[in-house]
């Protein structure tokens, strides 16, 4: 990670923002430097699982107009800048994308971002391209693998359709990651020690309130982003498409049972990235 570019300035889309106290997330610790996070997001609430798989096939591409966003009217920018109205900077896919530009396994992608910067500055930046692992319509991993030791990093989301009467009302969001090598020997510990340097429990907490921010927004951008899929310009948004609006409602944790049951099993396994998954995410369910 280097602070080696500049953050745009901030996008006031007129949101209420998710807190931290609608997520459960914890940080479990291994003995050899290794280390784990396990956070449960609440009910992505209008979004639905076939929105957030073409949102991250697409979302470095895609540019959208901002009708009347406070300093930004008329200017048209990346999706990117709609996902965190202030610490995403910018998303770029390398590599072996899809024939249609899109993200796919095989493929990198390279984030630029800085968790809360309106908070630390530049204390928590991102400045790194990662492989892309998974890229379903369950789910989305990626992260880092060296060689004799395989993978070193792996964030991955899963997520699934929450139906009620027939209809779906929401999105299941669960995000997992666990950083460094698996093992006991010197070059794992090595490894890790390079690893937490740089993505530390420490950043990772204050990733926690960039990720419930993040995740929240989808309520209030995705559906008419998604709505206008099929335009051959760039979309576009203003403040009267959020079908959410200022709504207030209390919102917790989807599934604290499934919480509690991955921590464990994290604190149990004896290797991380077998547990978190090496397949389908559809695991977890």
């Amino acid at each position: 990670m280097a602070d080696t570019f500049i953050m745009p300035k901030s996008r006031e889309f007129g949101w209420n923002l998710k807190s931290l106290d609608t997520t459960r997330f914890e940080i479990i610790k291994r003995p050899n430097g290794q280390f784990c996070a396990v956070l449960n997001h609440s009910l992505v609430r209008g979004v639905t699982s076939e929105m957030i798989h073409w949102w991250f096939q697409n979302f470095p591409n895609l540019k959208v107009k901002l009708d009347d966003t406070p300093g930004y009217e008329g200017q048209t920018v990346y999706g990117y800048l709609l996902w965190h109205p202030s610490d995403h900077c910018g998303a770029t896919l390398l590599g072996n994308v899809g024939p249609r530009g899109e993200a796919q396994v095989g493929a990198q992608i390279k984030i630029q971002e800085a968790m809360q910067y309106n908070t630390f500055g530049m204390k928590y930046p991102v400045d790194a391209a990662l492989d892309i692992f998974y890229c379903e319509n369950d789910g989305w991993a990626m992260g880092k693998s060296a060689p004799f030791v395989g993978k070193v990093m792996c964030l991955r989301i899963h997520y699934k359709d929450v139906i009620e009467n027939g209809e779906t009302i929401g999105v299941h969001y669960h995000y997992e990651v666990v950083i460094g090598a698996t093992g006991k020997n010197p070059l794992a510990r090595m490894i890790n020690r390079k690893i937490a340097g740089e993505y530390s429990p420490e950043f990772f907490a204050a990733w926690h309130l960039h990720n419930a921010i993040e995740v929240g927004t989808f309520e209030h951008f995705l559906p008419p982003l998604f709505a206008q899929r099929d335009r051959k310009t760039a979309l576009h948004y203003a403040r009267a498409m959020d079908p959410i609006g200022a709504s207030l409602d209390v919102q917790s944790a989807y599934d604290p049972d499934l919480f509690e049951r991955r921590v464990a099993g994290y604190k149990q396994c004896s290797d991380p990235y077998e547990y978190q998954g090496p397949e389908r995410s559809s695991v977890l369910w």
